[in-house]
């Protein structure tokens, strides 16, 4: 049966050539045959066209009737005006968002006629201030040295690179299309979990080690943590990062199994696990309990690296458990080289729909604490904080900076970059469009040579236009955003600035002596314990 689905990709073009060669034998009997004949051939041959080009993803995997898409495409903006949704309806991406992407990962005219569609005056619009002054930024290539004085390899990386997306989760030409973006732009990609493929290797761009509860690429048999084989897998000089995977946005607190079907020998070879057998990755790692532990397993991964800037990834949960991975730093006098928020936003494969919807806290509002409670401890020049969880524009990125990250790292916009259409199908192994897929003919759709320049284009093109959006607010540089350069609307009738909405914590408050209790850290903080995870009663 599946073979027969996977077959009627193919029917359209397949029937194209059959009534073809029926009016060509009809021409025995009538010259009116040569109408169809003309038109059958004519499909056909457009069908021969579609198999062999590699500008379009869809129609090689649905020659002729592909083009049913585009036709659709070419009219959707009417139907949606005249009688579905708006543009900016986000399900989970707005059709406003994607075709932003598109744009500027083709290098098409990305400007748009007649003024601003959103609703400007509804709760929850934002914007940035401008200056009567602005500023013209000729060099757009922004970038944030990560590492400290500990650090024997301080990694400058730019402040907009690819997030975490695993082998087995993306297709192969996915991987290579994405890490040869990197390399043609000059930013990173997060390996994921998954560990380095030998396409992440191919692609040659800077990568960021992604190392998870399952220490695949790293692991002993017993699925424990194996030093040797993680100093071994970071000595490339490909890796410019080490970043220790505690929970990701889409389903934190949650793990996963790769089942053994679908275990492929190359996934097998990334992830350094068997042939044969379930692929697990444990909801929570073996390498340490506490966190105390936790700072000398990151003192481990620095150590073993070669002094590789070293880091950990989290979407928050128990604000206290923050704080207390923070005393351990305090502690232990070991402080991580960064820190990235996932928020609960973020997501590129499958996840049940409770985590998805109801467990883990928004990028925002994650940002804005782990930034305001590294102040607090006094530690937040020795950290620097990356922000994921739908960043796809200047001004998502804006943002974030100006809440507190140092730099954004963004998944599904790279993937639109390399043609996902959101059709949802990722943990299905169906992907249209042979992203999010390790079926050999569907992936076979995406060209990693032109989708890897339209991942350098999307990179480039954003950071042009954030450097627009920074000479506007009269700044000369992104990291200058602050939380005042931002105006939120909160009610039809009021709005706020952004540290009136995201207050701006001191510096060492937690540290001193004090009955303010801004936002409850101080109580917070005051039931930490660097020992254990555990509430102190």
């Amino acid at each position: 049966m599946q073979k027969l689905n996977e077959m009627g990709r193919f029917a359209a073009f397949a029937l194209s050539g059959l009534l073809a060669v029926v009016s060509l034998i009809g021409l025995f009997w009538s010259v009116w045959m040569l109408i169809p004949l003309a038109f059958f051939a004519g499909l056909t041959a457009l069908g021969i066209l579609d198999v062999t080009q590699n500008s379009h993803s869809i129609l090689r995997n649905y020659p002729v009737i592909g083009h049913m898409r585009f036709l659709f495409e070419g009219i959707r903006p009417e139907i949606r005006q005249y009688l579905i949704e708006s543009d900016q309806d986000e399900e989970p991406f707005s059709r406003d968002a994607r075709s932003l992407v598109y744009q500027r990962a083709k290098g098409m005219e990305d400007k748009r006629p007649f003024g601003t569609r959103m609703r400007v005056y509804d709760a929850g619009y934002s914007w940035v201030t401008h200056s009567v002054m602005p500023k013209h930024l000729a060099d757009t290539d922004f970038r944030v040295r990560i590492g400290g004085d500990d650090c024997a390899q301080p990694y400058d990386a730019s402040i907009y690179n690819i997030s975490a997306m695993s082998f087995g989760a993306l297709s192969a030409n996915a991987i290579l299309a994405l890490n040869t973006g990197a390399r043609i732009g000059g930013f990173a990609h997060d390996t994921g979990e998954g560990g380095v493929s030998r396409y992440h290797r191919e692609g040659g761009g800077d990568l960021i080690y992604e190392v998870g509860s399952g220490y695949f690429g790293c692991r002993n048999d017993d699925g424990s943590f194996n030093a040797d084989r993680f100093a071994e897998q970071s000595a490339s000089p490909q890796i410019k990062m080490i970043e220790l995977k505690l929970s990701q946005g889409a389903k934190p607190g949650h793990g996963g199994m790769l089942p053994a079907s679908k275990i492929s020998p190359e996934i097998a070879e990334a992830r350094g696990v068997p042939m044969g057998q379930d692929c697990v990755s444990p909801a929570s790692h073996s390498a340490f309990s506490t966190p105390i532990e936790m700072m000398q397993f990151l003192k481990l991964l620095r150590d073993r690296s070669g002094g590789k800037p070293v880091g950990f990834k989290l979407c928050i949960g128990h604000r206290r458990e923050f704080m207390c991975m923070v005393k351990a730093m305090i502690e232990t006098r070991f402080t991580p080289d960064f820190i990235v928020v996932d928020g609960t936003e973020g997501g590129t494969g499958a996840a049940p729909l409770e985590f998805a919807n109801h467990i883990g806290m928004p990028m925002v509002e994650g940002l804005t604490f782990v930034h305001n409670t590294l102040r607090g401890a006094g530690l937040r020049d020795q950290v620097k904080i990356g922000a994921a969880g739908k960043i796809v524009s200047a001004f998502d990125i804006a943002r974030a900076l100006a809440l507190g990250a140092d730099w954004c790292n963004s998944a599904r916009g790279y993937m639109f970059a390399i043609g996902c259409i959101q059709a949802q199908a990722c943990h299905t192994n169906h992907c249209p469009v042979g992203v999010a897929t390790q079926d050999p003919m569907r992936q076979r759709a995406l060209d990693p040579v032109g989708k890897s320049k339209r991942v350098a284009s999307f990179h480039r093109n954003t950071l042009a236009a954030l450097g627009e959006m920074t000479g506007a607010a009269g700044l000369s540089s992104p990291g200058e955003f602050l939380p005042r350069h931002l105006m939120i609307r909160q009610s039809d009738a009021q709005m706020v600035t952004g540290d009136e909405a995201f207050a701006l914590l001191p510096n060492g408050f937690l540290l001193k002596e004090g009955k303010a209790d801004p936002g409850g850290y101080r109580t917070r903080w005051d039931r930490a314990q660097a020992e254990q995870f555990a509430p102190i009663d």
